[in-house]
C-alpha cells in the first residue's frame, strides 16, 4: 500500500492514496481516491467550501497481473502485503459521505453538469378554487361590517381581508394581493352605490357572481349610555338614510354624522370612549367592540337588502344550466332615440332588464351642439349601466349585444355570472336575523 501523502502548496488540501489489491482467485483491483479543491457539482447539493469538498472515487477493474498460484509466496511491496481484503478509507472521507462509483478505466471521470432551475408551469399560475377554499377575499370596512358578512356568504371558507377604501379593494385584486373582492353596488332602500359603479368602469376586473345580504341595523353605544343623552349618531351614509325616520323618533336631538363604514363607527366609539355618541351597525359589531344594543332593527323598512358583486381578475365561463345575469355599460352620442333602440334590442328578444343606471361620462361630461337659432346648446353625456337576465352563452343575448353595438359608441361587458337565488323572507320587526 502506498503511503498517504499530503501537500498544501497554496493552502489547498490535496489528499491522494493508491491502493493495490491482489486476490488469489481473481484479478487485482485498484482503488484511486482523490481529495482535491476543484469545484465540482454533486447531486446532493454539496458546496465548494473546504468542509463541503467531496472526494470522487472510482473502482477500476484491471488485469495488471495474471492470477498467482495458491502456494506461491506473497510479494512484499512498499512494506505491506499485496493480498488486501479491505481498505479503510480515511475517516475524514467517511465523514464527507464518499460515494464509490464503479467506472471504466478507459474513461476519465467528469464533473456533473449543474441542472437549471425548474421553470414555472401553468399549474403554478392556475386560478384559485371557485368553491372558496383558501381564497383571499377583500372587502371595504373593518371586522364586523356587512361587507365581511357578504364575503363569508359568498365564499364560506375564505380569508376575509378588510380594506379602508373601495379603491384599495380593487387594487388588491389587480395586484394579486387578493383573489376576490366583494363590494356593494345597490341597496333596496338607499339605491345605487355610485362610487363602485365608477370604479367598475375605471378598473379591468370582472363580475363573477353576486350575493344579496339582508341588512339588520342596530343602534349601538357604550354600556350604560342612555338614548336621551345622545348628541350624535354616526354611521355610513347609506345606513343613516335607511334609518332616518326611526332615528327621528328615537333620538330627535342627535345630529347625524357620516363615516366610511358602519363597523368603523362602532370601533371609533369604543376606542375613544364616546359616551354621547351612538353608531348604526350590526349586532356582530356590538359583540366585537363591546358595545350595548340600545335599539334593534331600526331600519325604516324590514325588507332591507344590499346587493354585493364578486370581482375577479378573470371572467367565468357563461353557462345555461342555471339562471345567469349579465352586466354591461355603454355610451351613445345621438340623443335619447338611440337609448330607445338599445332597449328595444332586449325587448324584442324577451330579455328582462333588472337594472338601468346612468352616470356622467367622465371623459366627456358635456357635449356642445350648434344651433342656428339659439347659439350653442349644452347636453350632458352619460354612461348607462344595464343588468339583464340572460347568459352570454345564449344566442339571444349574443344577438342583442351585437345589435346594441351598432347604436353605441362604447360597449363593455362587465360580467356574465350566476344569479343569487337564495330564498329570503324579511324577519319580524324588532327581532334579529339568524
Amino acid at each position: 500500500m502506498h503511503a498517504l501523502s499530503r501537500s498544501t502548496p497554496t493552502g489547498n488540501l490535496r489528499l491522494s492514496s493508491f491502493v493495490r489489491m491482489r486476490r488469489s482467485s481473481g484479478p487485482s483491483r485498484v482503488v484511486w481516491c482523490v481529495y482535491r479543491s476543484e469545484s465540482v457539482h454533486f447531486p446532493n447539493g454539496i458546496g465548494t467550501s473546504r468542509a463541503d469538498w467531496q472526494s470522487s472515487c472510482a473502482v477500476l477493474n484491471a488485469s495488471s497481473k495474471p492470477p498467482s498460484h495458491p502456494d506461491q509466496p506473497a510479494e512484499v511491496h512498499g512494506g505491506g502485503a499485496d493480498h488486501v481484503d479491505a481498505v479503510n478509507v480515511h475517516q475524514a472521507a467517511i465523514d464527507l459521505n464518499l460515494n464509490l462509483v464503479p467506472i471504466d478505466s478507459s474513461k476519465s471521470s467528469a464533473p456533473a453538469v449543474p441542472q437549471p432551475p425548474k421553470p414555472l408551469t401553468i399549474t403554478d399560475l392556475s386560478p384559485a378554487p371557485m368553491h372558496g377554499s383558501q381564497l383571499r377575499v377583500v372587502y371595504q370596512g373593518v371586522p364586523g361590517a356587512y361587507s365581511e358578512a357578504a364575503a363569508g356568504k359568498a365564499y364560506p371558507n375564505c380569508e376575509a381581508i378588510p380594506c379602508d377604501q373601495f379603491e384599495v379593494a380593487f387594487q388588491a385584486v389587480e395586484l394579486w394581493i387578493a383573489d376576490r373582492a366583494v363590494l356593494p353596488v345597490e341597496n333596496s332602500l338607499g339605491g345605487s352605490i355610485h362610487r363602485n359603479y365608477d370604479l367598475l368602469l375605471r378598473h379591468r376586473l370582472h363580475i363573477v357572481g353576486e350575493v344579496q345580504l339582508p341588512v339588520h341595523h342596530c343602534l349601538l353605544a357604550l354600556p350604560g349610555t342612555r338614548m336621551e343623552y345622545l348628541s350624535r349618531v354616526t354611521s355610513h351614509p347609506q345606513a343613516l338614510s335607511q334609518c332616518e325616520h326611526t332615528l327621528t323618533k328615537l333620538c330627535p336631538q342627535a345630529a347625524r354624522e357620516a363615516v366610511d363604514d358602519t363597523a368603523g363607527a362602532a370601533e371609533y366609539i369604543a376606542v375613544n370612549n364616546l359616551r354621547d355618541t351612538a353608531a348604526i351597525a350590526s349586532a356582530k359589531a356590538a359583540e366585537l367592540y363591546g358595545l350595548q344594543v340600545l335599539a334593534d332593527g331600526i331600519q325604516d323598512d324590514s325588507s332591507n337588502v344590499t346587493r354585493f358583486v364578486m370581482l375577479a381578475r378573470e371572467p367565468i365561463i357563461p353557462r345555461t344550466d342555471r339562471p345567469f345575469k349579465t352586466s354591461i355599460v355603454f355610451a351613445h352620442e345621438r340623443g335619447t332615440s338611440v337609448l330607445f333602440k338599445v332597449l328595444s334590442a332586449f325587448a324584442f328578444r324577451n330579455i328582462s332588464l333588472t337594472k338601468i343606471e346612468s352616470r356622467p361620462h367622465r371623459n366627456r361630461p358635456i357635449r356642445l351642439v350648434d344651433d342656428a337659432y339659439e347659439g350653442t346648446a349644452k347636453h350632458f353625456e352619460y354612461m348607462f349601466y344595464v343588468d339583464f337576465e340572460a347568459s352570454l352563452a345564449e344566442v339571444r343575448a349574443q344577438n342583442a349585444l351585437a345589435e346594441v353595438q351598432e347604436f353605441t359608441s362604447f360597449l363593455r361587458v362587465l360580467g356574465s355570472y350566476p344569479m343569487d337565488m337564495t330564498p329570503w323572507s324579511p324577519p319580524p320587526r324588532g327581532e334579529p336575523e339568524i
